[in-house]
């Protein structure tokens, strides 16, 4: 029961990621990968901290979620940025090399063997062999997979050393006032960023693609490595360009190949086998 619900938990986390990202794209045009990302962060940050109140936690908890909230802010702008430059199934590809590298190196007995199919997939995917991904996209991406496995290390960690959701409501804040450290010259138009376009309906776009991504799908991965091995968890993810995939095409027109499709079915045997593999004894938080 506890690998299920928690298999289920990452699943609908990561159609909640896939689907808010390919909703944020077209406002990409608009007012930049940085402004996009801080009014997710900020948003976010605003209602964990009025919603949620963290308690009880010692003093390296809180480190940690502090540390977790420059990560988590680090991973969303930069995969922000990545889409400028490479479609959504290619880029999340990418960035799964993170969770990828999570599950290679924590994991015991066969879930070692999971990230072989998870792989392969990865590579049909992106097909680096034409040569035609973008390098500046496929940096960025690189970086947000380095980001998002420190997100799962800290999350797993802080998922069981604080009750509730109170290592959100430290976490999120802090990524909420680091991506407005990076994003604050933009919006006060001292590079040339779009303050005029910050207006009332811009907001409230914001408040609802922070609600798909990250509110949504960090409380449900929190959940879920409380039930799931990081290394499980990690090889999980491989879902991740799949969907990515399947969502690129059905809201924003990106048709996979054939290679693409090849890839969608080695990347759904790894995470059946994470599945199989994953369990944990529940968090008594």
């Amino acid at each position: 029961m506890s690998t299920r619900s928690g298999t289920l938990m990452a699943v609908g986390a990561i159609v909640s990621v896939q689907l808010g990202l390919a909703v944020a794209v077209p406002l990409l045009d608009d007012v930049g990968a940085v402004t996009t990302a801080w009014l997710r962060l900020v948003w976010a940050g605003l209602l964990f901290a009025v919603l949620v109140r963290p308690s009880g936690m010692t003093r390296p908890a809180l480190l940690g979620a502090v540390l977790l909230g420059v990560v988590t802010a680090g991973m969303t702008m930069l995969f922000m940025a990545s889409l400028q430059y490479l479609p959504l199934g290619t880029a999340s590809s990418l960035e799964f090399l993170g969770p990828l590298g999570v599950a290679v190196f924590r994991g015991r007995g066969r879930a070692r063997l999971l990230p072989v199919p998870a792989l392969a997939g990865v590579l049909l995917l992106t097909e680096p062999w034409t040569g035609q991904v973008h390098p500046g996209g496929v940096a960025l991406a690189l970086c947000a997979a380095v980001c998002w496995a420190g997100y799962i290390l800290l999350t797993q960690r802080i998922g069981d050393e604080v009750a509730g959701l109170g290592g959100l409501a430290v976490s999120m804040p802090v990524a909420g006032l680091v991506a407005t450290a990076v994003a604050l010259p933009g919006l006060t138009g001292l590079t040339g960023g779009g303050a005029h376009h910050l207006d009332a309906g811009l907001l409230v776009h914001g408040l609802f693609l922070a609600l798909l991504v990250p509110v949504l799908p960090f409380t449900l991965e929190l959940l879920a490595l409380r039930r799931l091995t990081t290394a499980a968890f990690g090889t999980l993810m491989s879902l991740e360009p799949a969907v990515a995939t399947v969502i690129g095409l059905l809201v924003l027109g990106q048709v996979p190949g054939v290679f693409a499709v090849l890839g969608v079915a080695c990347v759904v045997v790894a995470g059946i086998g994470a599945e199989r593999t994953g369990a944990r004894e529940v968090s008594p938080v």
